[in-house]
């Protein structure tokens, strides 16, 4: 019996109750789940030689791939591997670990910095004297093995000192303040805007210098005191932003985009 990490495909069977089309798109899926399709993804033809079915199975097996965002089809390019998206409400104080765990999607850090530290220019954002000392995490983010984000995160030491030690390497910020320190982030605010990856940007989320990012800079608050200033750079290619406008409110929501792997 064939591991459900086996890259290739396992061909469907008639005796199964399920017609071939759904057989072969619930192993298509697999197989894209896994990343077995990174380079390209295989033609009509080759998908019929592979799961030893009929063009019309390998039609109905792809159409429903593609009403359900797994596939795309573009004229010149044929079948690609689509882009899952991961949808994020902005508009309210939000930790981008907790929304991308609660929707299913394996993430991780790797910790760069996790320190006391002066920095004059935070001070001046969270209007404090420039001595005050904080306790700074860095940290390039993954999600589904994907390197997705740069993030770097001030907290005042006075209140986030057991902050170091913590793992951050499958927590987050916001949770181990809330665990550790018994103090709950309630409000806030956020600037973003659009640039281009630095070098150093570029080559920690595995990008090409200049490629574009978003820029996010937040200021984080409880009980109307602030204390945490964050700067955090996001694939441009991995996230987008929306805007719902109704009579009585807009409503903001961005989205991680996780790429084909």
């Amino acid at each position: 019996m064939h591991s459900s990490n086996f890259p290739g495909p396992l061909a469907p069977s008639r005796t199964h109750p399920l017609p071939l089309w759904a057989q072969v798109s619930d192993d298509l899926r697999r197989r894209i789940d896994i990343g077995s399709f990174v380079s390209a993804f295989p033609g009509e033809h080759e998908l019929t030689e592979q799961y030893g079915v009929s063009r019309h199975t390998i039609r109905e097996a792809l159409r429903v791939l593609r009403v359900e965002g797994l596939l795309k089809s573009e004229r010149g390019r044929g079948t690609t591997v689509q882009e899952a998206r991961y949808s994020q409400k902005l508009g309210t104080l939000y930790s981008l670990f907790t929304t991308i765990q609660e929707q299913g999607v394996s993430q991780d850090s790797t910790v760069q910095r996790l320190a006391i530290t002066v920095n004059p220019t935070v001070a001046e954002e969270l209007n404090v004297a420039p001595e005050s000392e904080f306790v700074v995490i860095e940290r390039i983010r993954f999600a589904g093995g994907e390197a997705f984000a740069y993030d770097t995160a001030w907290l005042l030491a006075d209140i986030a000192r057991p902050l170091l030690e913590a793992d951050f390497g499958h927590t987050s910020v916001y949770k181990e303040l809330r665990d550790r320190c018994g103090v709950e982030m309630d409000s806030g605010g956020e600037r973003i805007c659009a640039q281009v990856a630095s070098h150093h940007i570029a080559t920690a989320l595995e990008l090409v210098p200049g490629s574009p990012v978003f820029a996010l800079e937040r200021i984080g608050a409880s009980g109307n005191r602030a204390i945490e200033w964050r700067e955090t750079f996001i694939r441009g290619d991995r996230f987008t932003l929306e805007v719902d406008f109704s009579d009585s409110a807009n409503i903001s929501r961005g989205r991680y985009v996780k790429g084909a792997a």
